[in-house]
């Protein structure tokens, strides 16, 4: 037997399940990480566990990743709260996602390679870990995180049934991998922090691809095109409309 890996396994475990004690159903648990693994960046994160999740039954939930705009890193988790699916999560306690959204450190950029791929790492141990239905996982993001949307569902298309990039922007040569999930993207018609043609450039990328692509273009929204998309529960509706196949 290999007590090295035995012990490993043991420690990762142990650690794991520390951080499930704190997790209250129905509200976001802060969930600070230390993994010591050199190859991720540690990405604090909030959990919502919907208020129906039950670890022992068998039903599984469907999943919302996401990624705040640049304004929210840093290390004080309630900065992620101030916009989108976290806000939404403490109004709603019923809301009926599994959600997780971290916090990119000062430092970085969801637009930053080593980033995405902690982001992928971490959403890759909650799926692993918790009662997720792996057919209905999706990703949204603003501003930065909506350029995070779009670069995280061009490395792993395979994880995600659908994704809504926000105020976002990303390569349009990445059209040819995604042009098979459902996306619908918003932006404001007047927004001078990252212009709509960003998020423009995108969609025609998709089309000319034949890509499930949307495209909702606020005539009168500046750059806070979030607000209205992430009230309006057709997104949710839509969310769950999608599965992968």
């Amino acid at each position: 037997m290999n007590y090295y890996l035995l012990i490993k396994y043991f420690l990762y475990l142990t650690i794991f399940h520390l951080s499930l004690t704190i997790i209250v159903k129905g509200q976001q648990s802060e969930v600070i990480m230390d993994s010591h693994d050199k190859e991720v960046i540690d990405l604090n994160y909030l959990l919502h566990l919907p208020d129906s999740y039950n670890e022992e039954g068998k039903d599984r939930w469907p999943l919302i990743l996401f990624l705040h705009g640049i304004g929210e890193r840093g290390d004080s988790l309630n900065l992620v709260k101030i916009h989108g699916i976290p806000k939404i999560v403490d109004k709603d306690k019923a809301f009926p996602f599994i959600t997780i959204s971290p916090q990119c450190p000062l430092s970085s950029d969801w637009r930053n390679p080593e980033t995405q791929f902690s982001v992928i790492k971490l959403l890759e141990n909650v799926l692993e870990n918790y009662k997720v239905d792996k057919d209905r996982v999706y990703i949204t993001g603003l501003s930065m995180g909506g350029f995070g949307t779009w670069a995280i569902i061009a490395k792993r298309p395979e994880l995600f049934a659908a994704a809504a990039p926000i105020c976002g922007g990303g390569n349009p040569n990445d059209a040819l991998v995604i042009k098979n999930m459902p996306i619908w993207v918003f932006h404001g018609a007047k927004d001078d922090i990252i212009i709509p043609e960003e998020s423009e450039r995108m969609v025609k990328a998709l089309e000319r691809e034949n890509g499930k692509v949307k495209f909702t273009l606020y005539p009168e929204a500046y750059h806070d095109s979030w607000t209205k998309t992430y009230e309006n529960k057709e997104l949710y509706d839509w969310f769950l409309s999608k599965r992968k196949k």
